[in-house]
């Protein structure tokens, strides 16, 4: 079973997304996903994965997986590991669909059928833009179609309610990021005590009302210089935060330590950094208590599951990252199925329950505050045949 075509989707709707099909002589498909600056994943998918994969078997996910390290763009979220992620999501989706059995199987078997679900307050148009994470790409509507959740509004001008909304779902744990505005006006360098007090408002008023019943994250987006994160992470410290993430940009891991020597909250990260090696740096310090990894960013399932053994090996537990599509959610609900030290999932309800149906054929379920995989085997899910012939929808096709 080798790998014949590579063709890629792209979506003028969402425009920073990018699916990507495999197809093997055999004629078995496999899908994968990755997120932003599609164009240029897209690209680098035709003109240099293809030369490299076509004719490989699709079997032997390994192989592909060392023979399409890059070059360059070996560390961190590069087109090049994007690209790669993609690839090999895809090839889990297929040997899945050839062997008759769901990918959370092939990776070693179910440790676990449920996951609990956190979610990260994103509104229906979150990051839609070219310019992710600048709070102009937030999206913020007030009011969205039916059924559709605009969180991000919410946790701005009304947490109580969306923090209701969640428990009422079963959903108890949410993340926020209240602090990027801040961010913005002084480039991280300095938060006063005015723009301090209106971040923290809307976690104080959650666990006033709430109490211990809402499990509250912060998200900082790594847009704060050490000092005034440090200022920040003792605040939050105050009310008693699940846990920080990014709290400082990823590119200082001893700044990460001295922050922890400060701070009791739990701290996370870091999905934008890439695989494995990339994490040690991190690792080493002791001062993570969360490594949150992206399947569509890190290098695939393939190097998810080096990102846990190394991670475990630190008995640090990780969770996957989950703002993008719904064939890494899938993907990511697998993983954690299969991960000893995976026990959380990230949601976007706003994504789940908004546009997520409207590409794919099946969703993981989710109920009473957890989440499963599809019924099925592989990913469990496909793209809509009208997604693909859609007047929006980009597609082009490389072969052997």
């Amino acid at each position: 079973m080798t790998i014949a075509a590579l063709t890629t989707y792209r979506s003028e709707e969402h425009p920073n997304m990018l699916w990507l099909e495999v197809e093997t002589g055999d004629g078995v498909t496999g899908l994968g996903e990755t997120f932003y600056a599609a164009e240029a994943v897209e690209a680098y998918v035709h003109a240099n994965l293809a030369p490299i994969v076509m004719g490989l078997s699709a079997i032997d996910i390994e192989a592909v997986h060392h023979r399409t390290r890059p070059y360059i763009g070996f560390v961190a979220a590069s087109v090049e590991l994007r690209a790669r992620s993609a690839l090999d999501i895809a090839l889990w989706d297929a040997l899945g669909k050839f062997t008759g059995q769901p990918v959370s199987v092939l990776l070693g078997g179910r440790i676990r059928e449920q996951i609990p679900v956190y979610n990260t307050c994103a509104g229906t148009q979150y990051v839609r833009g070219p310019k992710v994470g600048k709070t102009e790409n937030f999206g913020i509507q007030s009011k969205g179609k039916a059924g559709e959740y605009e969180d991000l509004h919410g946790f701005l001008n009304d947490p109580v309610s969306l923090a209701g909304s969640l428990l009422d779902m079963g959903i108890d744990s949410m993340k926020i990021w209240p602090f990027d505005f801040a961010a913005e006006a002084t480039q991280g360098q300095f938060i006063s005590q005015t723009e301090l007090t209106r971040a923290v408002a809307p976690f104080e008023a959650i666990r006033k009302a709430y109490g211990d019943r809402m499990q509250l994250s912060a998200e900082l987006h790594g847009m704060w210089n050490l000092p005034e994160s440090r200022v920040i992470c003792q605040a939050l410290d105050e009310i008693g935060m699940r846990w920080i993430e990014d709290p400082v940009l990823l590119t200082n891991p001893y700044g990460i330590a001295q922050l922890k020597g400060s701070v009791r909250s739990r701290l996370a990260m870091g999905e934008t950094r890439g695989g494995a090696e990339d994490f040690k740096i991190f690792l080493d310090t002791g001062a993570l208590s969360l490594l949150i990894l992206d399947i569509g960013w890190c290098g695939g399932l393939t190097e998810a599951r080096r990102c846990a053994a190394l991670a475990g090996a630190y008995l640090t537990p990780v969770a996957a990252h989950d703002c993008n599509g719904p064939v890494v959610l899938s993907a990511s609900v697998h993983f954690c199925q299969a991960t000893t030290n995976a026990y959380v999932q990230e949601i976007v309800r706003a994504f789940y329950y908004g546009w997520y149906a409207d590409i794919v054929t099946a969703l993981p379920p989710v109920e009473d505050g957890t989440i499963t995989t599809p019924e099925g085997p592989g990913l469990g899910m496909e793209l809509l045949p009208d997604f693909k012939n859609r007047e929006g929808t980009i597609s082009r096709v490389s072969r052997a």
